[in-house]
């Protein structure tokens, strides 16, 4: 049997090119991601950075820890409180104690100039250490020193925190911009002390310390710099980037090996049927058909390993270049990603050649001489079956998500995964209603016409066989990006509807209005200003679940002013200092009922339910007082307009109050587009990366499919000559019938995406959010011009081959 299958594959190589290629690129994807994915399971654990030499740092306490009978839940807090003071005089008493503060500086008028600064007092610089490159040290308020050598002394930087003088350069340690003031100008810029630098026994502060703050020495010093997680956050997205394309790659692999194997079986049917004949029993044949893939899948597994293993560094170069993985990011020697792509491979070439086996097999010697000469069904019954079942699993998942949990549709994971159903369904299905749609495509008059018309109903499995890699392409990138595309319009027009205010007033990044601007701004005259803060509040659902929700502060009697919250019970103006807004995603969501909350600081309350919004799109967050939200700076101020206000007087009016570099002044619509959410970068490149997955497969399976095709559509092609058709003509013939099969498959994609994206927008309208359905028309237009350039090609090539030959028709 295998030395059978060896000649087979020997004298018929061209017809198993297209699945040894697609395998072995499938195969060197799997082993590419499975090696991202295995080096980047655990962070190495960073070195301390701003304060690499300091002794011991105390820090405030910035985590929520609540216990609960399964364990202590943890949440970072919005607003961790400063030290006590009491905490901090115990440790003076220590050693000699240095107090550090970090805040937000933007630099104005300054073009070389950073856009992030960071504000710190300078007795701090020693710790990382900084070492002064030119110039000297701040020793006046009006004097800064800062890191890097895009200034040098002697320059006036303006600052949001008002004009100083640069005295000093320092050498750049790489993980932060930084602007060091002088400690009396820093403590009066940022008061809060939330760490301390100690020269003292670890043990004894530990001992002074207690539960009031953490005591971080070693590499716990890490801890003390900004964003500590940052890479465990970036590894968590590339860990979903790499999963997302290692499923997508066996996804389409999968259906592309099948396709191809079926084609196979489907030409060799003249083949089996004198097998048959001869008296070759149905196992044999399948056992031919299985042998046969099993040698391509082991080489062309081999093989993918190899292209793995040359690929995965590179890959770790581009993602580390792009700023998608953190700089120590790289491939680590592990062999297990190496064994699951093999097998994987393996796998996925039996099980693309089981159906194939089996149609194959089935069948009697005379039926199956009866079958050679002509195809006498459209679809198998196995397909159909196959079919038919995955789009009632398609329907009743969607049906179930919609009744039980609609939210879950708006999630990555699920318009990721759950399109995956229904277009392997289209697929398996499409050979139904391809005869039909490709004769309304090829409606009108004319003999080119009534030839791609009859060829493509008469190679029913040709055809189906070079739709289905469009179908799939065309639906992918209609069903990931379009549903990317309606959730962010969604948010926006949530966005505008809840959104009346007259102008928007925003602090820059990372601080907040202190309490003069906040009276310049109300004292402009025609308006009625909202100002409000970012906080959070945290709430232990079922007793194990510690949920945090992200919150605005706000007035209740402004914020109706400035506001339209979409509101599914209670009322604006209920909202006290004894109660709280939530959605209907909270367990407890009833009007007048009491939860008990953690606020953003940590501080346990329990409030009253004053209104209930809907869940919609997941922006409708929780409305608290200002006093339930403490350490909350404001950071945007809405402006409603009264009766009789101009809105360009009242416009000069708010920038004049507002002054140079403390903030923006934008207008509801400018407001709403500054707003407008983008898809997130790696989750932008995860989804063109599956499709450019898609699209290599695309190609693969097409240009096979048509070199499969070449010789059995050599004798159709010495008929049309011999009728008198030019050589021109032929052409045109088969380029037309190529860009209407492709026309086909995407109109089935098109209508698959149509209906992914209605299940979405039956969530958003269960879920009380705008529904809308966005569908990405240039990258739909751009994947089928592209699958349409390879169908032709690959039709055109080998027809101009087969017209330069002598042609027979015996």
């Amino acid at each position: 049997m295998l030395s059978a299958a060896l000649r087979t594959l020997r004298t018929r190589w061209a017809t198993f090119t297209g699945s040894f290629v697609a395998l072995s690129l499938g195969v060197a994807l799997l082993t590419v991601t499975g090696l991202a994915l295995a080096s980047s399971a655990t962070a190495p654990e960073r070195a301390p950075e701003r304060f690499a030499v300091a002794p011991v740092v105390v820090k405030a306490q910035d985590t929520l820890r609540v216990p609960t009978p399964t364990g202590d839940r943890t949440s970072p807090l919005a607003h961790p409180r400063p030290l006590p003071a009491t905490t901090v005089a115990k440790v003076r008493k220590l050693g000699p104690v240095v107090a550090d503060r970090s805040f937000a500086v933007h630099a104005m008028k300054a073009t070389h100039a950073p856009t992030d600064l960071v504000g710190h007092p300078w007795s701090t610089a020693a710790f990382a250490p900084y070492d002064l490159a030119t110039g000297r040290a701040p020793r006046t308020a009006g004097e800064v020193a800062v890191t890097g050598d895009w200034t040098r002394p002697g320059r006036l930087l303006h600052t949001d925190r008002g004009p100083v003088r640069v005295v000093g350069t320092l050498t750049s340690r790489g993980f932060e911009n930084a602007v060091f003031f002088t400690d009396a100008r820093a403590a009066r810029l940022s008061p809060p002390v939330t760490q301390l630098a100690v020269d003292a026994d670890p043990a004894a502060v530990r001992e002074a310390v207690g539960d009031s703050a953490q005591v971080l020495t070693g590499t716990a010093r890490r801890l003390a710099d900004a964003d500590p997680g940052r890479d465990s956050e970036a590894l968590t997205a590339m860990n979903s980037l790499f999963g997302t394309a290692g499923g997508v790659t066996a996804f389409v692999s999968v259906f592309v090996v099948a396709s191809t194997f079926a084609f196979a079986v489907a030409q060799r049917r003249r083949e089996f049927a004198l097998l048959r004949t001869a008296g070759a029993t149905p196992g044999q044949i399948r056992r031919s058909v299985l042998t046969e893939a099993l040698a391509v899948g082991a080489l062309a597994s081999a093989t993918g390993c190899a292209l793995g293993s040359h690929g995965a560094p590179r890959l770790a170069a581009w993602v580390v270049g792009n700023g998608l993985a953190p700089a120590w990011f790289t491939i680590g020697d592990h062999t297990w990603p190496y064994h699951a792509a093999f097998w994987t491979g393996l796998l996925v070439a039996l099980c693309g050649a089981i159906a194939a086996s089996w149609r194959a097999g089935r069948t009697g010697p005379t039926e199956a001489l009866r079958d050679a000469a002509a195809e006498s069904g459209t679809i198998t019954r196995g397909r159909l079956l196959s079919g038919t079942a995955l789009l009632l699993t398609a329907a009743v998942t969607l049906g179930l998500s919609l009744a039980g949990g609609p939210a879950d549709l708006l999630h990555r994971k699920s318009y990721i995964s759950r399109p995956m159903l229904l277009i392997t369904a289209a697929a398996l299905l499409s050979p139904l209603v391809l005869r039909p749609l490709t004769r309304l495509l090829t409606w009108l008059p004319g003999p080119c016409a009534l030839l791609v018309r009859e060829n493509t109903a008469a190679g029913m499995r040709r055809t189906a066989a070079l739709a289905a890699p469009v179908l799939v392409t065309v639906a992918l990138a209609g069903s990931l990006l379009g549903a990317t595309a309606t959730l962010n319009r969604a948010k926006t027009a949530e966005t505008s509807e809840r959104t009346t205010a007259a102008f928007v007033v925003t602090a820059p990044a990372g601080t907040g209005f202190d309490a003069a601007a906040l009276r310049r701004l109300r004292a402009v005259p025609g308006t009625e200003t909202s100002p409000t803060s970012s906080t959070a509040v945290h709430v232990l659902e079922d007793g194990v679940a510690l949920i945090r929700s992200e919150a605005r502060a706000a007035a209740p009697g402004p914020l109706a002013a400035t506001t339209r919250l979409p509101l599914a019970a209670g009322a604006v103006s209920d909202l006290d200092d004894d109660s709280i807004i939530v959605n209907e995603e909270w367990q407890r969501h009833r009007v007048g009922d009491r939860v008990r909350v953690r606020l953003g600081d940590g501080t346990p309350r329990t409030l009253r339910i004053a209104a209930v919004m809907p869940t919609g799109t997941g922006d409708n967050g929780v409305y608290v007082t200002p006093r339930n939200a403490p350490g909350a700076t404001v950071d945007r101020v809405d402006v409603a307009l009264t009766a009789g206000a101009d809105p360009e007087t009242v416009a000069t009016a708010l920038h004049k109050a507002l002054g140079p570099g403390n903030g923006q002044v934008l207008t509801r619509d400018a407001w709403i587009r500054a707003t407008h959410p983008e898809t997130k970068r790696t989750t932008r490149l995860g989804l063109l990366l599956v499709l450019g997955i898609a699209l290599l497969y695309t190609g693969i399976s097409v240009a096979n499919t048509m070199v499969m095709a070449a010789s059995e559509r050599a004798r159709d092609l010495a008929v049309l000559r011999l009728a008198g058709a030019t050589r021109w003509q032929i052409l045109r013939v088969t380029g037309a019938e190529a860009l209407t099969v492709v026309a086909a498959g995407a109109l089935l994609g098109l209508l698959v995406a149509a209906v992914n994206l209605a299940g979405m927008a039956g969530a958003l309208a269960l879920l009380s959010a705008p529904v809308t359905i966005q569908l990405p028309w240039q990258a739909l237009g751009t994947t089928t011009a592209v699958c349409a350039l390879l169908a032709v090609t690959s039709a055109l090539a080998p027809a101009a081959l087969a017209l330069r030959r002598r042609q027979s028709i015996s």
